[in-house]
């Protein structure tokens, strides 16, 4: 595939999204670009739900990941159904009753602004350096087919693709991403049926189910060894526990479910999409199979988050000759993922800047709309000097350097939502940003000594229930006691 196809690719998506995200955010808000107004159909949530959740990294590092793993990542699947259960039934009730604009308010009221402040920063920095790992996959894969072959530096390739996802989220906000998600979610299952499809035929498979079953990359459940990380308990709780966290406790994706008109709603659109969401993954994962089957007959030796990329677009060699619109869906489902993921994390880090960090208290509709565009673009520069220095750090698997970092990162708020939630005990506020702290720092040193001083155990994506639980106990011991709650400890009740 040529950088001219790819280029004309791109340019073609981005002018179809760009007109979407003008039409949505006709006579736009300040209400609309941080909450959608409260008034979206929960079905159109749901369908933009799918797209939400699933990135450039998903795109092309879940495929990737079934030469080592097999469908192990379905064990992680099931907890992300449950956790969306929690979330719907626990959470969003919560929120809505709360009618909090960012969901970190929630712990003002519970705690105090010091946990506020330490909520919030732990999202920002959770959300950048997650979202700036996804857009940094597609960089280095436009790099490969774009950037390089032209002789254009990695840095111009940054820029350029953060450019494109702040022109068309910089008026519309949530408004405009609810519809540019649905586009992407109906591109990118797309791409993944019809890429199925076509190297289906370039193997002459009749038998599709046959093929992946006797392949021996199927295997789902890890039952037989606790120590290895794809051990099913391992799995199954991570993602229970991954997607309270980086879900019911992330401005980002509770942007779109407070976005419905009333909490009812918003349940629909979870239970929906997280079942949805299931069936997505799996047909990644049947991609997965057909791509490591194509790339041994055919002998493309690339693996991991490369392997897709060199399969569709010829990178590297192509000996069984797949037809140009292979390349041409390969582009349009990874930049439909990556912009609307990069999109969705500079929406939701403007929304949680401009109200946690900044206040919009005592502000007009004119002055918020003045300080959120400013925010907005300097979130924009951050994520893309983020990208640059990931380029000169990247050494791992794009989808477990997500996961790493949300096990240490969102783990200190799981930690402040399930003390708030599940206790009725006022905290001494002061105390939150220490506790915050120390609670991942502890976790890097067991991470590191696990293997020694836990018989030969290693920590797997469980590693943020470890860091959400040390946190708990730290809020518990900084707690006052129960007969000083009064009105602040029934702030925090369970619902």
């Amino acid at each position: 595939m040529t950088p001219i196809a790819v280029i004309l690719t791109i340019l073609g998506y981005f002018a179809l999204i760009y007109g979407i995200s003008r039409l949505a955010s006709r006579d736009s808000s300040n209400a609309a670009f941080f909450s959608g107004g409260r008034n979206q159909r929960w079905w159109v949530v749901a369908i933009a739900m799918i797209g939400s959740c699933m990135s450039g990294v998903t795109f092309v590092s879940v495929p990737g990941m079934v030469g080592v793993s097999g469908f192990g990542y379905l064990q992680m699947c099931l907890g992300f159904i449950a956790g969306y259960l929690v979330i719907a039934f626990v959470l969003t009730p919560l929120y809505f009753r709360l009618r909090v604009i960012s969901i970190y308010q929630y712990l003002e009221q519970r705690f105090g602004m010091a946990s506020y402040r330490t909520g919030a920063c732990f999202f920002f920095i959770s959300k950048m350096l997650g979202a700036s790992v996804r857009l940094f996959l597609v960089c280095l894969t436009l790099q490969l087919l774009v950037f390089g072959p032209l002789g254009l530096p990695f840095w111009l390739n940054a820029l350029v693709n953060v450019a494109i996802v702040l022109a068309y989220t910089y008026r519309g906000g949530v408004k405009s991403l609810i519809w540019t998600d649905v586009l992407k979610t109906g591109v990118m299952i797309l791409s993944v049926v019809l890429t199925l499809v076509f190297i289906a035929r370039a193997l002459q498979i009749t038998d599709l189910f046959s093929a992946i079953v006797d392949s021996g990359l199927s295997r789902v459940f890890w039952l037989d060894d606790v120590n290895h990380p794809q051990y099913f308990w391992k799995q199954f709780l991570g993602g229970l526990f991954v997607v309270i966290a980086t879900t019911g406790m992330d401005q980002d994706l509770m942007q779109r479910t407070l976005s419905c008109k009333d909490y009812r709603d918003s349940q629909k659109n979870l239970v929906v999409s997280s079942l949805l969401q299931v069936v997505v993954i799996a047909l990644f994962l049947c991609l997965g199979v057909l791509l490591q089957l194509y790339a041994n007959r055919f002998g493309i030796a690339a693996s991991g988050d490369r392997l897709f990329p060199a399969v569709a677009t010829g990178v590297g060699g192509n000996a069984g000759g797949l037809p140009l619109a292979v390349g041409i869906l390969f582009v349009l489902g990874l930049v439909s993922c990556a912009y609307g993921a990069g999109g969705s994390a500079l929406t939701a880090l403007t929304t949680s800047f401009t109200v946690d960090i900044l206040s919009v208290k005592g502000r007009d509709e004119h002055q918020v709309r003045r300080l959120r565009g400013g925010v907005h673009i300097a979130m924009a520069v951050l994520m893309a000097v983020t990208i640059i220095v990931f380029e000169r750090l990247n050494n791992t698997s794009a989808i477990d350097a997500v996961y790493r970092l949300a096990s240490y990162t969102y783990g200190p708020i799981l930690g402040m939502f399930a003390f708030g939630i599940l206790t009725r005990r006022p905290l001494r506020d002061r105390w939150a940003p220490v506790i915050c702290v120390a609670a991942p720092l502890l976790c890097l040193v067991l991470d590191l000594n696990s293997a020694r001083w836990l018989g030969g155990y290693h920590f797997s994506y469980e590693l943020l229930l470890l860091n959400a639980a040390l946190t708990f106990l730290g809020l518990l011991c900084a707690a006052k006691r129960p007969a000083a709650a009064g009105k602040t400890g029934a702030a925090g009740g369970s619902d």
